[in-house]
């Protein structure tokens, strides 16, 4: 089974959206497309997330699923940048320089989530990584995204 970015890359990672070592986090799992052209990801919303409409994911939740997976694709991409494998020394990191979602109509929590996302422009110190989120063929939602590469150290 293949494993994801996350795992691969920082297995104790913290992160509330994609940390695996976080046990109240969204644990988000991002992996390559078949094609190479995407890092796509699923998740099913859990109900303590609602929006408190009927069958409709909390906004906060949806920019914490685009933000995160669109981290892990700016650093999927820098790996890629670099000819080398995710999870080579020395760790490729990132942090969100700036993020904006377009909520495009409510994502139901009845199914599941599917994200995709990919570079825009160059791979470099800052990345902007465009993301969709939605379920089956109804899009919900989109970033835009500003990723800044970081020092790895700065993690604990």
């Amino acid at each position: 089974m293949e494993q994801a970015l996350q795992d691969i890359c920082l297995p104790g990672g913290k992160c509330f959206g994609c940390g695996s070592a976080n046990e109240d986090g969204l644990h988000i799992k991002s992996f390559w497309s078949d094609d190479g052209q995407f890092v796509i990801a699923q998740y099913q919303p859990d109900a303590k997330y609602s929006s408190g409409f009927k069958n409709a994911l909390y906004g906060g939740t949806i920019a914490s699923l685009i933000d995160c997976h669109s981290n892990w694709t700016a650093m999927a991409f820098g790996y890629r940048a670099d000819g080398r494998a995710p999870g080579t020394l020395p760790l490729i990191a990132s942090v969100t320089g700036s993020l904006t979602v377009k909520y495009l109509k409510p994502t139901p929590m009845d199914g599941v989530l599917h994200l995709k996302a990919w570079v825009e422009g160059e791979v470099g110190r800052k990345t902007r990584v465009l993301c969709e989120l939605g379920t089956g063929d109804v899009l919900t939602a989109v970033g835009d995204a500003i990723f800044v590469r970081i020092d790895p150290g700065l993690f604990e």
